[in-house]
Order: C-alpha cells, then sequence, then structure tokens
C-alpha cells in the first residue's frame, strides 16, 4: 500500500491536497510536505477525519506557525470558507529541536513563534504566480505549492540540525514501522535495526513521543482503514489475519477506542 492517502478516512470528501517528497537535503528531518487548499461555498462545511501519522508535523496556516504532537485518536476538522496550510511530516530526527518532550504535545497543536518561517511560507502561498521566462525557450515557472515547499526546506536547512547517530536510528525506526506490515511486535522491529528494545524505547521517548508499540498499532490502523476502503468485500477477519491482529475482535476494539465506529460502520459509510 502506498502513503499517497494512508491516514485519510475520507479521501472523496478531501478539498485540494498534495503530498509533496522533500528535497534530498532535507530528507533526513523531512518525511514529506503536505498541502491542502479548500475554497467552499458560504454555509458548506467539509468534515476531515485523519488517523495521523505516529509524529510530529510543522504546520504554517495564515495566521500562525502550530506543532502538531504525535496523535493517539483520530483528527476531526471542519473546513469553512476559504483557506490552505503548508505542513511537514516531520522524521523523528528533528523533533528534538522544536520539543524537548513530544510525549508532552500529544494530540497537542501548540502555536510557535517563527516569524521567519510564517512570513517566508506565506509570501509564497499568497503571492502572484511570475510571468514565463519571456526567452526564446521559455522555463517553467514555479507554482505556489512549488515555492512554499522551498521556504519551508530553506527554513529546515538553517534551523533544524543534521541528524546524529541517535537521530538517525530513530528516522530507521519510524521507516521500519511506517513501511514494513511484517513488523507487527516491537522485538521483530528491534532486530530488524539490531537493537535491544529498551533501545527502540528511548529512541522513541525523544524523538516520536509515543512508544513503539504504539508506532505499531497506528500504522495496522491505517492500513487496516485503507484496505476496508479499498477493498470493501474482504472479510473483516481475513483482513484482520493479513495486518497481524490476533482475531478480528482485536481490530474491532481498534476501531472503536480510536476512531468512535466500527470497521463495518466506516465500510458502508464510503
Amino acid at each position: 500500500m502506498g502513503t499517497s492517502d494512508r491516514g485519510i478516512l475520507y479521501p472523496a470528501r478531501l478539498p485540494t491536497f498534495r503530498r509533496v517528497a522533500p528535497p534530498a537535503s532535507v530528507a533526513d528531518r523531512v518525511r514529506w510536505f503536505w498541502i491542502p487548499e479548500w475554497d467552499l461555498a458560504p454555509g458548506r462545511v467539509s468534515r476531515q477525519h485523519v488517523i495521523a501519522f505516529p509524529a510530529c508535523n510543522l504546520v504554517v496556516e495564515p495566521g500562525f506557525v502550530a506543532l502538531a504532537g504525535p496523535a493517539t485518536r483520530a483528527d476531526v476538522r471542519d473546513l469553512t470558507g476559504r483557506g490552505w496550510a503548508v505542513g511537514a511530516l516531520l522524521q523523528p530526527a528533528a523533533v528534538p529541536a522544536l520539543t524537548p518532550d513530544p510525549a508532552a504535545e500529544r494530540d497537542g497543536y501548540r502555536h510557535l513563534d517563527l516569524p521567519d518561517l510564517h512570513a517566508a511560507v506565506v509570501a509564497a502561498m499568497t503571492s502572484p504566480d511570475p510571468d514565463p521566462d519571456p526567452g526564446p525557450v521559455p522555463g517553467p515557472v514555479p507554482g505556489r505549492h512549488d515555492r512554499a515547499v522551498a521556504a519551508f526546506t530553506a527554513w529546515v536547512e538553517a534551523r533544524v540540525p543534521v541528524p546524529d547517530a541517535d537521530g538517525r536510528l530513530a528516522n530507521a525506526l519510524a521507516a521500519a514501522v511506517d513501511d514494513d506490515p511484517a513488523l507487527v511486535r516491537v522485538e521483530q522491529v528491534a532486530a530488524r535495526l539490531a537493537v535491544s528494545v529498551r533501545t527502540l524505547q528511548r529512541l522513541a521517548r525523544r524523538h516520536v513521543g509515543v512508544p513503539p508499540a504504539a508506532m505499531i498499532r497506528r500504522r495496522r490502523l491505517q492500513e487496516a482503514a485503507e484496505l476496508v476502503r479499498e477493498r470493501p468485500g474482504t472479510d473483516l477477519a481475513a483482513l484482520a489475519a493479513e495486518l497481524g491482529y490476533a482475531d478480528q475482535a482485536h481490530l474491532a476494539l481498534d476501531f472503536r477506542t480510536t476512531l468512535g465506529f466500527t470497521a463495518s460502520s466506516y465500510r458502508s459509510a464510503q
């Protein structure tokens, strides 16, 4: 399964939304940039449900910059009017530069005083596009999203340190959990990275804000929602086994406690 809309419960309801791979210069600090935009008719509301990745996000909105902490429940936001955001899903290695205790940021959305980042991204998103190069062979003109990602990238390069050995290992932890559905126990992740479970717990505490086991549960729930949506005829017991749940009851419990509804009701709502 890919990650283009993983974690988004109702992709068809989304406004304009892009995920942009980071330039190589900051790929060790940003997993990807994401940019939603919306322009809704008066009185209309677009409700967005997201199973966020177990990570921190640095988000620029028109009026402020915020640090979104690691989520332990589904995130629901009602969009109205006209707006946009430019966010960076942070690699674990980048987190200590923004908060000394990511666990304290859980399910939070804390405003940060980062006027230089805010000014650069807002200027990129609100300035008119330049005219094409009038030369004999016009070159491509960067759009607003490209300019916003470039401004965000420049800020990260200047303000977020290059990862040390612990940061690189924390990045490897997140990559292993997020990218390999065969890893369903913390001990398997520790063996993959050739470290102890205690080391993984220490890394997650400093760089992620939720334990490794919670990171695995979050990835499995994202995958479960994606499979229920994309393969509506799949038997839920078979799906639970495919994702490494002990049984269908554990999958059902994960849906209810995190999302507040059952896998069956989610499937019916598509």
